[in-house]
């Protein structure tokens, strides 16, 4: 008995440490992390990619977050096509699911969008390029709004900088293009700015105005490009999505100077047609691609302004002009001058432009038809 006990003792003896370095252990082991959630995002572009502008923009946009916060986002880009009988259902199969942002864009979503964000209060909705109705409530939707007037005046003063200057494709008659997707107030907006940024530079600049119809018809685009370039048209600029670059393949056609718009689309074709690409004096650009990454950024800090619109200015990255090789190879010193001052103005308050946005239609065509070559 006196031996059993005895080795009992030296056992436990022998296993105290253990026994103690497990309980240690057991008392500082960290308490299981739980995994962060991962923020989902997907951005419903209400047409295809390869316009080489607005939707390819917004596309960028999701490559720009998930190159900002990598596995605490997943995002997804998906083409609903220009058929718009497809447009609502995808929405709300979208909704259906467990995306915690859905971004959609223009106003030929705004109807769906109020409608499907009443539906789904704890969803958050982001909207770019139009604003939806906050008389029906919809506090978990964000409107992306952009000052393309602004940008569009100093690439209209830009414009009639060249047409009377001394560049090799200048004619000096004094007459610029614009060509428009739709006859809409957020195209018209491009065009008040261009015609007073033209005007701010010369009172006598004439604008040849052409609009589309279409948002995707390059061929019809390109068509009424050449009609412009044909009757004295030296340079033209082009806001109408993937039907404006018919007004790109007639500046080739027509060696004549072009603005692009949205994107950097000098910089598009620089490589696969340097020819076109060497036209392009500028473009103007609408940052949706910055402004989805403000607004995840935003949202990511609990400071994203549901429940409101936004205007993005020069200051916010929402707007702004392509100053890339070209421009600067193409643009002579004393025309990026004006340019330069055109905006520091217009950023610091010397400049108001107009908007087409509250402007009644007498007003609008009174314009239109102040500047008819």
């Amino acid at each position: 008995m006196k031996k059993l006990i005895v080795v009992s003792l030296l056992v436990l003896l022998v296993l105290m440490p253990v026994l103690i370095g497990c309980q240690k252990k057991a008392e500082v082991a960290e308490p299981a992390v739980e995994a962060e959630p991962v923020l989902k995002v997907v951005n419903l572009l209400n047409g295809v990619l390869g316009d080489k502008s607005f939707f390819d923009s917004a596309a960028a946009g999701m490559d720009l977050i998930k190159a900002e916060y990598g596995d605490k986002v997943e995002v997804k880009t998906i083409e609903m096509t220009y058929e718009q009988t497809k447009w609502e259902p995808t929405l709300l199969d979208i909704a259906d699911e467990d995306w915690d942002i859905i971004i959609v864009g223009t106003w030929q979503m705004t109807e769906m969008l109020q409608e499907v964000a009443a539906d789904y209060p704890e969803k958050r909705f982001f909207i770019y390029d139009t604003a939806v109705d906050y008389s029906l409530g919809l506090e978990n939707v964000y409107s992306i709004l952009y000052s393309q007037n602004e940008a569009s005046f100093v690439a209209g003063a830009m414009a009639a900088a060249i047409t009377k200057s001394d560049m090799p494709l200048a004619n000096g008659d004094k007459v610029i293009g614009f060509l428009g997707g739709m006859d809409i107030p957020v195209i018209n907006d491009f065009l008040v700015g261009y015609i007073e940024g033209a005007q701010y530079v010369d009172p006598g600049t004439k604008v040849a105005i052409s609009y589309i119809g279409s948002f995707s018809d390059s061929a019809k685009g390109k068509e009424m490009a050449l009609a412009q370039y044909n009757m004295g048209v030296d340079i033209g600029y082009n806001v109408a999505g993937q039907a404006g670059l018919g007004q790109l393949d007639a500046a080739k056609d027509m060696d004549r100077y072009a603005i692009g718009v949205d994107s950097d689309q000098a910089a598009i074709f620089v490589e696969t047609d340097p020819a076109k690409a060497a036209l392009i004096t500028t473009s103007v650009l609408k940052r949706v691609d910055q402004s989805l990454l403000r607004a995840v950024k935003l949202h990511m800090e609990g400071k994203a302004p549901y429940g409101e619109a936004e205007v993005l200015g020069f200051a916010e990255q929402g707007v702004g002009l392509a100053k890339n090789d070209i421009y600067e190879e193409l643009v002579p010193a004393e025309i990026k001058a004006i340019v330069d001052e055109a905006e520091k103005k217009i950023r610091n308050g010397e400049i108001t432009v107009s908007s087409a946005f509250g402007m009644d239609s007498d007003a609008m065509n009174n314009l239109r038809n102040s500047v008819k070559p």
